[in-house]
């Protein structure tokens, strides 16, 4: 079973950096396009930055800029570099296939104070 586990979010004030990390467990990684999706109080998940499997980066307006995301197929991890964090990036973030197709990891908090 595929598994996704996601590690770095904490509490920074606006401003503040924070980089993500996903592990997964899955085989066929390298082929696979991911990406980071985020989930604040009341909304829906959305998705914030995708990498697909040649490495072509894609972003939300609202984090472009501010967030970089890459991976590393021999790891099979996917990163989530934030900086110039602000409130409105408070949210459990999650990372999953692009496509969503995956099954969902617990997310990491990132939380960013005023």
């Amino acid at each position: 079973q595929v598994q996704l586990v996601e590690s770095g979010g904490g509490l920074v004030q606006a401003g503040g950096s924070l980089r993500l990390s996903c592990a997964a467990s899955l085989s066929v990684f390298r082929i696979v396009d991911m990406a980071w999706f985020r989930q604040a109080p009341g909304n829906q998940r959305e998705l914030v930055a995708g990498v697909s499997s040649l490495g072509t980066t894609n972003y939300a307006d609202s984090v472009k800029g501010r967030f970089t995301i890459s991976r590393d197929n021999a790891k099979k991890m996917v990163y989530l570099e934030m900086s110039n964090l602000k409130p409105e990036d408070t949210a459990l973030y999650y990372c999953n296939a692009r496509n969503g197709a995956l099954a969902w990891g617990q997310g990491t908090q990132v939380t960013v104070s005023s």
